[in-house]
């Protein structure tokens, strides 16, 4: 019997209530019934994965775990040389010279061949050196100019200008094939 001071609207209110909760505790419990059977295989492994390492055939649990202890430090190991090698190479990568663009042109026409040339030698970040070689039936020049950022830092010819555009076009290209 309830006491007389309970109204039966409230009655029916927690009465509807308890049923809401309820059916949200219902939904929860399967949703999480659904959760468990996606991740099922994974928890299938894991168990197998346990009994073989405390329950297999050859030697002790301990003896495996401490197996398993001294490879985890090995591969430790070479993950730093690793890291530490991939540091010095990108070191390297960034200063070395290996945007190259090279043109050939006829400095003279009364040379008849392609003989002088531009080429400038580039690192990734567009610096470094554009070489211009001027052949003529009487003698070769060859001067040097610095690149900063694919830009000649001192006039440059349409040939030297066209060897650097040609450089930073390897980059772009370099970049491309690498995915970048």
């Amino acid at each position: 019997m309830l006491p007389s001071n309970f109204s039966p609207d409230l009655l029916a209110a927690l009465a509807l209530g308890g049923i809401l909760l309820g059916a949200i505790a219902l939904v929860l419990g399967i949703l999480a019934l659904l959760r468990l059977g996606k991740n099922l295989p994974a928890l299938v492994k894991l168990l197998q994965i346990h009994d073989d390492l405390l329950g297999g055939s050859s030697g002790r649990a301990s003896e495996r775990i401490a197996a398993i202890e001294a490879a985890l430090r090995v591969a430790e190991l070479r993950g730093e040389e690793s890291a530490s090698r991939i540091a010095r190479l990108e070191g390297l990568a960034r200063i070395d010279l290996s945007l190259v663009g090279f043109i050939r042109y006829d400095a003279y026409e009364d040379t008849g061949s392609t003989l002088s040339y531009a080429l400038a030698l580039l690192n990734r970040n567009g610096d470094g050196v554009v070489l211009n070689s001027i052949y003529s039936r009487s003698d070769t020049r060859t001067y040097g100019k610095s690149v900063r950022g694919f830009l000649c830092e001192s006039n440059a010819s349409e040939e030297e200008i066209a060897a650097i555009g040609l450089a930073k076009e390897s980059a772009m290209h370099d970049a491309v094939a690498a995915g970048g």
